[in-house]
């Protein structure tokens, strides 16, 4: 350790700042990560924004839980539709079937 100039170990003053200049690279690290994120909020707030002028535009709402209403409602239609178009290919190829075995 340095030694002010009466041969005294140095006084508490120059030891903050030694402890200031050490803690100067993790202050600016965390600065950054401080603005980064600041950066993000309002890049994603103006994203969410956006995607809820969007819902409203397409779907009439932007109510998320009336969405997922909504998606569910789709599914289950799709659902049903695949099981019709699967009952009609059946009887199609039940009388092509019957067809063949007429011949």
């Amino acid at each position: 350790m340095e030694r002010s100039r009466k041969g005294q170990e140095p006084g508490p003053d120059v030891e903050a700042l030694r402890r200031l200049e050490a803690l100067q690279p993790a202050y600016e690290r965390l600065r950054a990560d401080r603005i980064r994120a600041e950066s993000d909020v309002e890049r994603l707030t103006a994203e969410l924004a956006a995607a809820r002028a969007q819902a409203r535009e397409e779907l009439g709402t932007d109510d998320e839980a009336e969405i997922r209403r909504m998606i569910e409602e789709a599914r289950a239609e799709n659902a049903r539709r695949v099981e019709a178009f699967a009952q009609s290919l059946r009887a199609v190829q039940d009388r092509l079937d019957a067809l063949d075995a007429g011949r």
